[in-house]
């Protein structure tokens, strides 16, 4: 029976299993699918990054094809219901008949065999209704948003009362795109890599509001463009951040969360030095495979540090990318938005407050200390950066003269960048100078 199902879903249903028991979907996907070919991962990735990035929708829609509710299935049983469903209605290249035999076999492999009729009941039911029609918004927004758009309610009913209802609708249709593969050159200017990008065949463009990153086309690759050009792979409001720091030519800067080092690179254009610090000794291994690859050796020094007791003597400059939620990466991310949880808000803020308590001291007088997460949330942007700055009034919010358009900076002067207003993943980030 178990040569019925194809490889590629047997590694869907173990990375979902994986993400489960806590692994982060990237790391899973890798781990369930090592023995698969580039095709077949390629598949696996879709199938597995498109049941979470839709998973609210396909519990909307398996909630009233299964007598009691999902609620009461297996975990297996209803992730080989949320694959076979995501088949069915979003991939077309999948025949229906292969999502619903291949499902019906594989909650047999993964030992809930009773529930083979089930599953194939429920997969033929969402079969022959075809194409799905969403509930009305304007009758429910948090309703729709959290089911149709596939959000947790508690974070929806949080941005609705922020921006209301229609734009967060239309952050919640920006998590749901797929995101595009975008560069970071290292070492040479955006135009310079578009040039040697086309001279390699691949297909790039410039991005206007981002004038550091560029953006591959399909069919090009990641592997193939980084062998074309110097360049991490980072969404533009990663890049947006490293525009906004400004590090000032020649100066030295730390890095205090600096892993995989996408950041520390871009500073290390205009610094003389950048030491970049993480906790976790499995990241700061990529870390250094990126810098050695980029020949960025002596100038980006990779050190396994706690940003909680940094190690270092003041310096020009000093970034804290710091942890958060990261609910402006669900659209990359689309496994975070069903792992994080009301009380990760309140551990994160207070985190957070620890190592900007703990960063201060080593901005040298009249250097600067740039703040950043890749959150939406007030609590860990502005309420965390006003907070400091209270405490510290030593410091004071300095906005760079960087090039960056005015709708990216908010009226004290801080960067906000929005996945429903500019296409990017989101990004926070303020940057104080120390008094002289």
């Amino acid at each position: 029976m178990e040569s019925r199902v194809t490889p590629s879903r047997i590694a869907a249903l173990d990375a979902l299993r994986r993400v489960r028991q806590g692994e982060l979907a990237d790391r899973a996907l890798d781990a369930a699918g090592f023995r698969l070919d580039p095709r077949d991962r390629a598949w696996t990735q879709e199938l597995v990054l498109g049941t979470f990035r839709l998973r609210g929708r396909l519990d909307w829609l398996l909630e009233e094809r299964v007598r009691g509710g999902v609620a009461r299935l297996e975990p297996d049983v209803l992730d080989v219901l949320r694959l076979g469903a995501y088949q069915l209605l979003e991939m077309g290249s999948v025949p229906a008949y292969a999502a619903v035999s291949q499902s019906v076999d594989l909650v047999r492999i993964a030992g809930s065999g009773g529930a083979a009729g089930l599953v194939n009941g429920v997969l033929q039911a969402l079969r022959r209704a075809g194409t799905p029609v969403a509930p009305d918004f304007g009758a429910d927004p948090v309703g729709y948003l959290s089911g149709w758009e596939s959000h947790p309610r508690w974070i929806v009913e949080r941005w609705v009362a922020r921006w209301g209802a229609d734009e967060a609708r239309a952050l919640a249709e920006a998590d749901n795109r797929r995101p595009g593969l975008y560069l970071r050159p290292v070492g040479l200017s955006a135009d310079a890599a578009l040039s040697a990008l086309e001279a390699a065949g691949i297909p790039a463009e410039a991005l206007t509001a981002a004038p550091d990153s560029v953006r591959i086309l399909p069919p090009g690759g990641a592997g193939e463009a980084l062998d074309a050009v110097p360049a991490v792979v980072q969404d533009p409001a990663a890049a947006l951040v490293v525009r906004y720091a400004a590090v000032p030519a020649g100066s030295t800067v730390i890095d205090l969360c600096a892993a995989p080092g996408g950041k520390a690179l871009g500073m290390s254009d205009s610094a003389t030095y950048v030491a970049a610090a993480d906790q976790s000794w499995r990241r700061m291994r990529r870390m250094r495979e990126n810098v050695a690859r980029l020949g960025r050796q002596p100038r980006v020094a990779a050190v396994v540090a706690d940003a909680r007791t940094p190690p270092f003597r003041p310096a020009d400059a000093v970034l804290l990318d710091a942890p958060c939620t990261g609910t402006g990466t669900f659209r990359r991310h689309p496994d975070g938005r069903w792992r994080v949880q009301p009380r990760d808000l309140d551990a994160l803020t207070a985190l957070q407050s620890e190592l900007l308590e703990a960063a201060a001291p080593l901005v040298r007088p009249g250097g600067l200390l740039v703040y950043s997460t890749c959150s939406l949330e007030a609590e860990e942007n502005e309420g965390q950066s006003d907070a400091f700055l209270a405490r510290h009034p030593e410091f004071a919010v300095e906005p760079p003269d960087a090039g960056l358009d005015a709708d990216l900076l908010d009226d004290a002067g801080r960067l906000v960048v929005l996945p429903q207003r500019h296409g990017t993943d989101g990004a926070f980030a303020v940057r104080m100078r120390r008094a002289g």
